[in-house]
């Protein structure tokens, strides 16, 4: 749990435009409009409405209109934290994992794949197709087999898009610096947050009515 420096600051003030604050308020944080956001990833995108703005229209879809089940996702994204070592999204998704009804010991084997939990053949093959995209580019005929016996085609479309969009987004913020916002109780790879309180559920922008008061920040 290290300080990041960042390659790409936040937006100065001084040059929010509409066009900018667009883009710090469209999950609708408080006062994003007025003070930009809390979030470190939409004041860094910032620095590129036109991008940021498309950004968040694809992201939100992923992540609140997504026909996978929250479950799925979230073992999906885990598994994708993981796999390319983005202790940003790590730590925001085992929040919501928690939320989705995944537990501790379930997100530690998620980490841990193929060994830890003994996974139902659904899970299984959620966790293989990120594995397998990640490594290889494509899923095996095999595991694309065993999805078709439990997702219909949006869903197998949503999963695949779902997991380049977090390898993408894992990558983005390696690569710009992002840290884990400040305030906030870090939760690192081995579960253990940063004051030693056991990790709690947090909710997704307008899921609850003070959803930005689970984050800590």
């Amino acid at each position: 749990m290290t300080e990041i420096t960042p390659r790409i600051p936040p937006l100065p003030r001084a040059e929010w435009t509409d066009d900018a604050r667009e883009v710090f308020a469209y999950w609708g944080e408080p006062n994003a409009w007025e003070e930009g956001s809390k979030t470190n990833i939409l004041m860094t995108m910032g620095n590129h409405p036109d991008l940021g703005k498309v950004y968040n229209i694809w992201g939100k879809h992923l992540l609140m209109s997504n026909t996978l089940s929250t479950r799925h996702l979230e073992i999906l994204i885990l598994r994708v934290a993981w796999l390319v070592k983005s202790a940003y999204e790590w730590h925001n998704h085992v929040g919501y994992g928690l939320n989705a009804g995944l537990t501790l010991e379930e997100i530690g084997a998620i980490r841990d794949f193929p060994a830890g939990d003994d996974w139902n053949e659904q899970d299984e093959a959620v966790l293989r197709s990120v594995d397998e995209l990640k490594n290889d580019g494509v899923i095996s005929d095999a595991t694309w087999a065993i999805l078709g016996q439990y997702f219909d085609m949006r869903q197998k479309m949503d999963l695949v898009f779902s997991i380049g969009h977090y390898v993408m987004t894992s990558w983005a913020i390696s690569s710009f610096g992002v840290g884990i916002e400040g305030g906030a109780d870090q939760i690192g790879f081995d579960l253990r947050t940063a004051s030693g309180k056991i990790p709690g559920k947090t909710y997704k922008p307008g899921e609850v009515e003070d959803w930005t008061d689970t984050r800590g920040y």
